[in-house]
């Protein structure tokens, strides 16, 4: 029998290019390791295809290398291809956990013996992080086989039924036509697809904004050179427990491309994006999971440089537990936001008003002020230098007037006086009516009051015509919402963009009246 499996094939999708990733993969750690209880199978690896030959029962050879790529080490799933029973042991919880959580999160695909719970040091002088799994005896992937092929052994020529497992999110339609609606794949192909999971990376997710039931991240990368995906797919063995941590599927995607052992593939074309989905439950199928959410994510030059700036700015922490004896990955707010809008080609602050729709919400937001403040000042806004540049002024302006608004409550307040309550009630007041602007002309109404309350703001009056074309453009109102938003959770106390204090020493003259255009 001989199978020539190759990257070009049009049948393939993302996730079957990851399958030929993971069998090249496992085949060269065979090599490597010298196994040879492999019988007749012998192959030939290159940058684009894998060529399998090998003489007598194609269940006995199929059957032997199954075993020999998917084991298991003390009830945790070894593979193979990553070598994951020399992994340090929080990064084999990782693939353990998350090949549970997408590939076999269904119970059919296991049998497990019991959870077990597992303590690993993060940091040094920081109690350790406790990490509970189901220990298993055995998973689907080490039987397969058998499914491959017929009553006498030999490899199926027509198609089989795909399940989930094999392909997450592939269901039947309508169980009643289960033959005409659902997945099937040749027997070939659901061999490549089988492999899938040594290739693919998971991560765990903490998400504030998504339903709290989607767990893991599931990354399919899309490979146009195994030779050197296999390269850099064992170099990122020794990265840490907190990089396989994500706020969302923007986060893990992005996380997964910005990588800088994957500068070289990117470079070379060979990488360009990958796919990213979640399963989860939903109130129509309870009793089990289901693919929640998938989309592709391409790391243009934009979207790399803000995404490394936000993770720069806004990195997760191990944090102690409240009773002190163990600790937890804690994960940024603002970066979940942040990386969700970049991961769909969007600015980085696109929707800020659609999201942060409470008090509570924007509170938690402004824990993270200084890292916005930074955001605000080196992120990119736009493609375009000319808006990029007026969307930074927009904010600027509006911290100006932020700054002399609590100049003049500073001015008025008398002695004894809580003088940070007074402000907090003044960011409320403004956070409270800009959320309340629902069109264009509400908006317009607000901003221009706004800074006319505020006084003579040298920004907007060294920009007037880009700053009142923003917020007089229908179409880019909501923008304009957005960054005034975001320049009232971004402003520091006590010091503006040039680093000045609050200046007290406006009166009622410096109010000034900015008319409407429109009007």
């Amino acid at each position: 029998m001989k199978l020539e499996l190759d990257l070009g094939n049009p049948r393939y999708t993302l996730l079957h290019r990851a399958g030929l990733a993971g069998l090249y993969m496992t085949l060269a750690q065979l090599q490597r390791e010298g196994c040879n209880s492999l019988q007749t199978l012998t192959w030939r690896l290159n940058r684009r295809s894998v060529c399998l030959d090998w003489q007598g029962l194609d269940l006995e050879v199929l059957s032997t290398l199954l075993k020999e790529a998917f084991r298991l080490k003390d009830g945790m799933i070894d593979l193979r291809g990553l070598a994951t029973g020399t992994m340090r042991p929080e990064l084999q919880a990782i693939v353990h956990l998350g090949m549970l959580g997408t590939f076999l999160q269904h119970t059919s695909t296991h049998k497990a013996t019991g959870s077990v719970t597992k303590s690993f040091e993060l940091e040094e002088n920081k109690p350790p992080i406790l990490v509970t799994y189901k220990a298993l005896s055995s998973y689907v992937h080490q039987d397969f086989a058998k499914n491959l092929c017929d009553a006498n052994g030999r490899l199926l020529e027509k198609p089989i039924s795909v399940a989930g497992w094999l392909n997450p999110g592939a269901v039947v339609r309508h169980t009643a036509f289960s033959a005409s609606t659902g997945f099937e794949e040749l027997a070939e192909d659901a061999l490549v697809l089988l492999f899938a999971p040594v290739a693919c990376y998971y991560y765990l997710l903490r998400s504030t904004l998504r339903d709290k039931r989607s767990q893991y991240a599931l990354i399919v990368p899309e490979i146009n050179n195994l030779e050197t995906y296999a390269e850099c797919r064992h170099i990122w063995r020794d990265k840490g427990y907190k990089d396989f941590f994500a706020t969302g599927l923007g986060d893990a995607a992005l996380r997964f491309l910005t990588y800088d052992e994957l500068s070289k593939l990117v470079q070379n074309h060979d990488l360009q994006r990958c796919q990213v989905l979640t399963l989860g439950t939903v109130a129509w199928a309870s009793q089990q999971k289901t693919r929640t959410d998938l989309y592709v994510v391409e790391a243009t030059p934009i979207t790399s440089e803000n995404y490394r700036l936000c993770r720069e700015k806004f990195s997760d922490r191990i944090m102690l537990a409240k009773d002190n004896s163990t600790s937890f990955v804690a994960v940024s707010f603002a970066k979940e936001f942040i990386a969700e809008n970049l991961a769909h080609q969007r600015a980085w602050y696109a929707g800020l008003a659609d999201v942060i729709t409470s008090h509570e919400m924007f509170t938690k937001l402004t824990y993270e002020r200084g890292g916005l403040y930074e955001m605000v000042k080196k992120a990119r806004y736009d493609d375009d230098d000319a808006v990029n540049q007026r969307d930074r002024l927009f904010v600027e302006a509006c911290h100006e007037a932020i700054k002399y608004t609590y100049g003049k409550i500073k001015s008025n307040t008398k002695p004894g006086d809580d003088l940070n309550a007074r402000f907090d009630r003044a960011t409320t007041r403004m956070r409270s009516e800009l959320t309340r602007c629902k069109s264009a002309e509400a908006f317009r109404g607000f901003i221009t009051d706004f800074w006319a309350r505020a006084g003579r703001l040298p920004t907007l009056q060294h920009h007037w015509q880009e700053l009142m074309a923003l917020i007089n453009d229908a179409k880019e109102w909501r923008k304009a919402r957005d960054l005034a938003l975001l320049a009232l959770a971004s402003y520091k106390k006590g010091e503006s963009l040039q680093g000045e204090e609050e200046d007290s020493t406006f009166d009622q003259e410096d109010e000034i009246l900015i008319p409407d255009p429109l009007a």
